[in-house]
């Protein structure tokens, strides 16, 4: 294989929640360019100072390399992705000599002459109107229209969100390669026993057990849900176990979670928000019991990081979670406050069970590496621009 230059929308990890996508694209421009030496990634930015996009470059570990070669645009993002999805234009400057063109969101730039991939990864604002603002709505329909015009393949990351997409969307499936997202868990590290510890009392659960939950705060990641059922738990008498809520402010999230549940677990409830690398995982493997309660996910890739931690999972019944997580998470309809209560309850008083889930998870994460992700993009790309 020839070498490639490869342009990828960096823009995401600037955002002030980048969430799920923002990993994703930090994936694009680390661990592939550290799997294939010949592979040079080129971050796309819209215009902002230079050392903000050095820090957010920086952060993830994006290579020195590909940091001095960021090709910044001359608008701001508001105007650069409304230009983008609507006109098509301005074109991308500053990219060199790029092979490929990828839009890790449906921020789809225009293709200047090059191969574009784009990666779309659910349809959920057609699904869920009701669960994003009026702006994101309309933002992320004509992403959709432009990656159906412009885009010479669509990836996206779950048999269950290709099928939606199809079905909500102009993008035919002949069109769509699924390429799972994949997670990358820092090895084993005999030090990190008392390390943890002291990070555990700084982000606030200290030495109690917790159910842990991360994501961006939104509503269709059912939060509510899972704070009224630990709620139910803490009224029933049983024993003080936090409740760690760790991610993305999101949006429309000032009545997630319920005001009387909210009272009734008190100090319990434990709101980090946006946390470090570090402090991510610090979080994941000391967690009691990872609960993912969403209406809906595209991967829903926080439950393959729970399981990588040997961590066991309860999560939504919906098609995505049976496709991921499979048998080795507990799974309970969305929105069933007494279901999810008794799941979990069931794993905190079950430490058997938790082990069972806990090997389980740890073995089905295995199939969604992000070695094996990049390596997939990687094969897609020499296809399409060679």
């Amino acid at each position: 294989m020839r070498g490639l230059r490869v342009a990828v929308n960096a823009e995401q990890l600037l955002d002030r929640s980048p969430g799920g996508i923002g990993r994703y694209t930090a994936q694009l421009l680390t661990v592939l360019p550290a799997s294939f030496d010949d592979c040079r990634m080129v971050p796309v930015t819209a215009r902002h100072q230079a050392a903000d996009v050095e820090a957010a470059l920086a952060a993830v570990g994006v290579p020195a390399v590909s940091r001095r070669e960021v090709a910044v645009q001359a608008l701001p993002t508001p105007l650069l992705y409304e230009a983008w999805v609507r006109w098509g234009r301005p074109g991308l400057r500053a990219v060199g000599r790029a092979d490929v063109v990828h839009a890790p969101s449906v921020a789809v730039p225009p293709k200047g002459g090059r191969p574009l991939v784009v990666t779309v990864h659910d349809a959920a604002p057609e699904l869920f109107p009701e669960a994003f603002t009026a702006r994101g709505r309309r933002f992320h329909r004509l992403g959709l229209l432009a990656a159906a015009r412009r885009a010479d393949v669509v990836i996206t990351v779950s048999q269950a969100a290709a099928d939606e997409i199809v079905a909500h969307s102009p993008i035919p499936a002949e069109r769509i390669r699924v390429i799972p997202n994949g997670v990358d868990p820092p090895g084993p590290d005999p030090t990190t026993g008392s390390a943890d510890a002291d990070a555990l009392e700084r982000l606030g659960p200290g030495r109690r057990p917790y159910v842990l939950w991360v994501g961006s705060l939104e509503p269709r990641k059912g939060v509510g849900t899972l704070v009224a059922a630990m709620a139910r738990l803490a009224g029933a008498g049983g024993a003080e176990v936090a409740t760690v809520l760790a991610g993305y402010e999101g949006w429309l999230n000032d009545e997630v979670v319920a005001a009387a549940d909210r009272a009734a677990l008190g100090p319990s409830l434990v709101q980090v928000g946006r946390v470090s690398e570090a402090d991510l995982w610090v979080l994941y493997r000391n967690a009691t019991v990872f609960a993912f309660p969403s209406r809906h996910e595209g991967f829903g890739l926080p439950v393959v990081e729970a399981m990588s931690q040997g961590i066991p999972v309860v999560a939504s019944d919906i098609p995505v979670m049976r496709e991921v997580a499979g048998p080795a998470a507990v799974l309970v309809a969305p929105g069933d406050v007494d279901g999810w209560a008794a799941a979990i309850e069931g794993l905190l008083d079950g430490p058997a069970q938790r082990q069972e889930r806990g090997q389980a998870g740890r073995d089905r994460s295995g199939r969604f590496t992000a070695s094996a992700m990049v390596a997939a993009t990687r094969q897609l790309y020499q296809a399409i621009g060679s």
